[in-house]
């Protein structure tokens, strides 16, 4: 299946790795037509009966019913199928936004056996112009009776302006039995998540209560992809699900305390990790895959505010674009993110090379060798703001002419 936009793909791309199959999870792909494209852009996965579920949202006030009743769904725990729609965000879409998205989950819930609300929906794209119903419909009967297709296949299909398929798995041992997580996820652009971020999903043999499910994807999601961006722009969409089948057999897991319980959640942590920096290595029209590590911060999360604030900055994004080891560009975005910062304290460096410290730039600072690092795809910015233990480290890319091509032409 092609990409799903024709462009270049990203340089900082990752191979598509080998994924096992999960107990308990069926994919398969059609192609509704939500836009006027020739690739499939309707994903579907059936879960196996039992499989519980964890969510994290959008807080975009403008969020689409997708994510409303999303939410709701997500306090009962459980589900049996998932769909997702590229092409259309059905966002700001009023009540026939809403009507689509349950036709969607009543069409596979009577195919299912099951409750409507046991059908979790996602659906991205372009904002304000409602989900066909009649699409919707044809393309629930299409997939329904598709064949099986790979998770490579499914990757690509909830893609929009990705140039490349994302996918991660891992794995843990509890007690005896060896568990499975893979994850696939999208996103290019509109990307400053505030709770999750664009549409990810995480699948996992392993049995797990969900409340404990939405505890560890929680904890992750604030380390990993609230710590990415790529624009500066919330999705009023942004989804992140986690599936739990409970195929593997492992006695369930329900809170810390149980044998296992620290593998799986750090298992989990690595593949919400991996999962995000894909993203950011897909930012619309990025070259350079940049590390903000900040320390010293009176907590953890002021510090994140502050890598944050440096990771938006369009002047040092367009400066790391260009080569430029502008350092005073980071001194302003220290400045302005509304956290506790003494100048006199500050200290920059890039790629390990300190160009100031204690509030002063250094008298043997040597470009030369932070020049050598701009040149390169990986990019590595440390403030140390010396005022307490809190760290962070945040994930952005450059900002070049690419994005605004992208995103000048995105609905044509």
């Amino acid at each position: 299946m092609a990409c799903a936009m024709d462009i270049e793909t990203s340089p900082l791309a990752r191979p598509f790795p080998d994924m096992p199959a999960i107990d308990g999870v069926t994919l398969r792909v059609a192609r509704a037509g939500y836009k006027n494209w020739d690739r499939a852009d309707l994903t579907y996965a059936e879960l196996a009966e039992g499989t519980t579920l964890a969510g994290v949202f959008t807080r975009n006030v403008c969020c689409s019913s997708e994510v409303e009743l999303g939410r709701e769904q997500v306090k009962l725990g459980r589900a049996r199928a998932l769909v997702v729609n590229a092409g259309n965000s059905n966002a700001f879409t009023g009540y026939r936004g809403r009507e689509a998205v349950e036709q969607i989950m009543a069409q596979v819930a009577h195919h299912l056996d099951c409750k409507p609300s046991d059908v979790l929906v996602s659906s991205t794209g372009v904002i304000g112009v409602p989900l066909p119903k009649d699409k919707a419909e044809a393309g629930i009967a299409q997939v329904l009776e598709a064949q099986e297709c790979s998770w490579e296949d499914a990757a690509r299909t909830i893609g929009t302006t990705d140039t490349f398929a994302k996918g991660v798995t891992t794995s843990a041992i509890l007690g005896e039995t060896k568990v499975t997580l893979n994850g696939i996820i999208k996103g290019s652009g509109m990307i400053a998540p505030d709770m999750a971020t664009m549409l990810g999903y995480v699948f996992t043999d392993a049995a797990v209560e969900p409340a404990f499910l939405q505890q560890c994807l929680a904890f992750a999601n604030q380390r990993t992809f609230n710590c990415i961006t790529v624009d500066s722009d919330t999705s009023t969409s942004d989804t992140v699900l986690a599936f739990a089948t409970g195929k593997a057999g492992n006695a369930p897991l329900s809170s810390f305390d149980d044998p296992g319980a620290d593998a799986f959640a750090a298992a989990l942590m690595d593949t919400c990790m991996q999962l995000s920096h894909l993203v950011v290595r897909d930012g619309e029209g990025a070259q350079k895959f940049i590390a903000v590590n900040v320390s010293g911060a009176e907590s953890d999360e002021s510090a994140r505010r502050v890598g944050l604030a440096i990771a938006n900055s369009p002047l040092v994004k367009t400066a790391i674009a260009g080569g430029d080891a502008n350092w005073g560009r980071v001194v302003m975005a220290v400045g302005k993110a509304g956290e506790p910062a003494d100048r006199d304290k500050l200290g920059i460096a890039f790629g390990g090379v300190w160009a100031a410290k204690n509030g002063l730039p250094l008298p043997d600072y040597d470009e030369t060798p932070v020049a050598k690092h701009l040149e390169g795809r990986e990019i590595d910015i440390t403030v140390e703001l010396g005022l307490g233990e809190g760290r962070a480290t945040v994930w952005t890319c450059d900002l070049t002419h690419g994005y605004i091509s992208i995103n000048a032409d995105y609905r044509s």
